[in-house]
């Protein structure tokens, strides 16, 4: 899994571990990334046949992003060491690290993110959704082999015992996540899914407020959610054309000058050609 593509992607779109009939399905649906769920998705007497299905997927040539087993649980080690064998596949004499990029389900501390990312080979993004992960977003979010932080915003909500939806009380650790994850130089964080699988409406305005406040990615639980948060994120023709005024302004000494009778500096530039990279055909 390119690194590049895990720090761009806007969509991350689910698919149970369990359902490898889906997996193509999943892939063809249009999202950034897939991530096949080995946690929530899967069921304790079903997780080593899933494990099983995962591996001849990703060994087939498939990316993808695999979401394994807390490192509290009994399963972790086997998930790892099954990202492990896929990282190092030989295909036609040579090394692959095709699909072998980890999503770390409640990351809570940089050591295990740093077993996983040492043992994948590959980009790995700790899924924070505990009040602990939160605390230590800091040091995850710098641990080495991270490309971005995901928020696990129903887990978390859970554990405050407040409502997911309720975005004031969740501002705090979502603004946590973005401040940490530009404190580290890693990709701007993942936002939690929206459950509302049809309510295209509310996915929308969810997807707006968490660019806002810094959240550029999103977690999609549905195929049909993937097209309406590609919209969301991309930027308006107002402000592709308010970036292109600013770049085309720009003076190649960087010095400062008056675009539209506000002053444009280094730091406006930057957020000019920020609006510019996301800019897709």
């Amino acid at each position: 899994m390119n690194v590049d593509l895990v720090r761009a992607a806007r969509t991350f779109l689910f698919v149970p571990g369990n359902r490898p009939d889906r997996f193509a399905k999943a892939e063809a649906a249009g999202a950034d990334v897939v991530v096949i769920d080995l946690e929530d998705a899967v069921a304790p007497d079903d997780k080593d046949a899933a494990r099983s299905d995962v591996a001849q997927w990703l060994s087939a040539g498939h990316p993808a992003v695999v979401r394994i087993n807390g490192a509290d649980t009994t399963w972790f080690d086997d998930d790892v060491a099954m990202l492990g064998a896929v990282s190092t596949h030989s295909t036609v004499g040579t090394h692959s690290t095709v699909g072998t990029a980890a999503m770390i389900a409640k990351a809570e501390s940089p050591e295990i993110v740093w077993k996983v990312a040492a043992a994948s080979e590959a980009p790995v993004i700790p899924l924070i959704e505990t009040a602990v992960g939160v605390l230590n977003a800091a040091r995850i979010a710098a641990t080495p082999g991270v490309a971005r932080v995901a928020f696990g915003a129903i887990d978390f909500a859970a554990e405050l015992g407040v409502d997911p939806d309720d975005r004031e009380a969740l501002l705090n650790a979502r603004s946590t996540l973005v401040l940490a994850s530009a404190a580290a130089r890693v990709a701007s964080p993942v936002d939690g899914v929206t459950t509302a699988l049809r309510d295209t409406e509310q996915l929308t305005d969810d997807v707006g407020y968490a660019a806002r406040i810094g959240l550029r990615g999103k977690l999609c639980i549905h195929p049909s959610q993937v097209a309406a948060v590609h919209d969301s994120l991309a930027p308006t023709d107002d402000q592709v054309a308010w970036a292109r005024r600013i770049v085309d302004a720009t003076r190649a000494d960087g010095s400062a000058v008056a675009v539209d009778g506000h002053m444009v500096d280094p730091p406006v530039v930057a957020r000019a050609q920020q609006i510019l990279a996301a800019v897709r055909s």
